[in-house]
């Protein structure tokens, strides 16, 4: 069995490399790793069309040398095929002249490489490693390529994408899709990049699986794989006391609602009891809503400190309407003193706006506890002003969870889960739909209620994404945030807990 996370492993392009060196050390020829790399990406070509014309663009390193084998195969099926080179042929090196040397047809200079008469375009040009803007003539090409609406195929990664960011260096292929080789980049699931690749296929080219047990990749597209085995479902001889009691803390008479959607959520993710605690002014409208979550009323961050007495409320959500200012500030600080879990969302990030450090430093000088963060990304630059510079997105999530002491959900439709020892997971199952009023409120639910069960803080975060996205999948269009909770039942009855 591979280890948790092997089979979702994200490479950086150094990785990447890497994996390719181990296998070559272990007896797997540069050339064959090439000549796999090639056959995948015509076997995709193939299956879409079996014969037409096909424009391949290579470049002078490794990557052309994929698309001269792509070349020659489709060719090979009868395809009329046009190939063009980025620099001499005779600079060529290692792997790629050995596969340029296989192909027997003509190679063309850029300048006469797309005239927009083909039925693909297989872009070569660079792959992961481009390090460069792309600008000048290739940028006109690369436009005009976008512009020609032939579909493309690309090779490892779209030309012009950093497979490390995903951010576009200069002008970027949009691709119809992307073959890449043994593990995604970073760049093929985090945006823009990921909208540039189309769909992403993965393809075995005879790199073993054990090399990862070397590279020990920190980064994985989010999956059950990875947190499963620390979400516990029900046992026989339990109680709802062993399931957790979450607490989640509710706003003003008017903003009552976002805490209610954390509690319903809290509860259907598996605590065993949630309460809301509520203003005093609030307990009626509270209490006219609820009826399985329980209701206990503060009036200031010295009674919710006192309510948090009870070491069985063991984890807190706090932010979602419950106002921007000091009050909150006092009562985030009042849960992060009594020791328990603790979500932070909306508000209670951003009240610590004007002073972060103060929120950091009660995080990390507090009781030792699971600490989560959920913002959005003008949230995030808010609080995070040094790692909001930092160029890619899971740089940027990192940072924030080294610098604040919390493991970080900076959300997004690329959504990153970060924390302090520089693990990370990139979600990928969310639709566009999640994007609606309250549906982080309940992200923060469910964070909380699978906190309330013991997970470790980074899988709890991790599996509670995951399973924000599947309820977004499951409901479909015209979904409403009251939704969300509601279908968490027949996602968690299918992950065979």
């Amino acid at each position: 069995m591979p280890a948790p996370g092997h089979r979702s492993a994200l490479l950086a392009t150094q990785e990447m490399y890497r994996a390719d060196q181990l296998a070559i050390a272990g007896g797997v020829p540069g050339i064959t790793l090439m000549e796999a790399a090639g056959a995948a990406c015509a076997s995709a070509i193939l299956e879409r069309c079996r014969t037409g014309r096909a424009v391949v663009l290579c470049g002078p390193g490794n990557n052309g040398g994929d698309g001269f084998v792509v070349a020659r195969l489709l060719a090979e099926a009868g395809w009329s095929v046009k190939l063009a080179l980025l620099g001499d042929l005779n600079r060529l090196r290692g792997d790629a002249a050995l596969a340029a040397e296989r192909w027997r047809g003509d190679v063309a200079s850029f300048d006469t490489a797309f005239s927009g008469d083909a039925d693909i375009i297989v872009d070569a040009i660079f792959g992961a490693g481009l390090t460069r803007p792309v600008e000048g003539d290739l940028a006109a090409l690369v436009e005009s390529i976008n512009a020609s609406g032939i579909p493309v195929c690309a090779v490892d990664l779209p030309t012009g994408i950093d497979g490390d960011t995903g951010q576009a260096l200069g002008a970027a292929i949009v691709a119809s899709y992307t073959v890449t080789f043994f593990r995604k980049k970073p760049g093929h699931v985090l945006y823009p990049g990921r909208g540039h690749c189309g769909e992403t296929l993965v393809a075995d080219i005879g790199i073993p699986a054990a090399v990862l047990d070397d590279i020990t990749p920190g980064y994985v597209e989010n999956d059950p794989e990875n947190w499963l085995h620390h979400m516990t479902g029900p046992v026989a001889q339990g109680h709802k006391y062993h399931r957790g009691h979450a607490v989640v803390v509710s706003g003003g008479p008017a903003s009552t609602g976002a805490a209610r959607l954390g509690a319903r959520a809290a509860l259907r993710s598996g605590a065993g009891l949630v309460t809301v605690a509520t203003p005093p002014e609030a307990l009626a409208v509270n209490a006219a809503h609820l009826t399985a979550i329980m209701l206990a009323p503060f009036d200031t961050a010295a009674g919710l400190g006192r309510l948090l007495e009870d070491r069985r409320l063991n984890v807190v959500l706090i932010g979602p309407a419950a106002g921007v200012g000091g009050e909150t500030r006092a009562n985030v600080r009042a849960v992060l003193e009594s020791g328990a879990a603790c979500v932070l969302d909306a508000d209670a990030l951003t009240s610590f706006a004007p002073c972060p450090s103060e929120l950091f430093d009660a995080i990390m000088s507090g009781p030792h506890r699971s600490v989560v963060m959920t913002p959005h990304e003008g949230e995030f630059s808010r609080l995070f002003f040094e790692s909001g510079t930092a160029s890619g997105k899971i740089e940027r999530a990192i940072g924030a969870a080294k610098a604040s002491g919390a493991t970080i959900i900076l959300k997004g439709p690329d959504t990153v889960v970060a924390c302090a020892d520089e693990r990370a997971a990139v979600n990928t199952n969310a639709p566009a739909t999640l994007a609606t009023a309250g549906s982080g409120d309940v992200l923060g639910g469910i964070v909380a209620g699978l906190l309330a069960q013991g997970m470790p803080a980074f899988d709890a975060a991790c599996a509670a994404v995951w399973l924000h996205g599947e309820t977004g999948n499951v409901v479909g269009r015209g979904l409403i945030a009251e939704d969300l909770p509601e279908a968490l039942p027949d996602i968690l009855k299918g992950l065979s807990l």
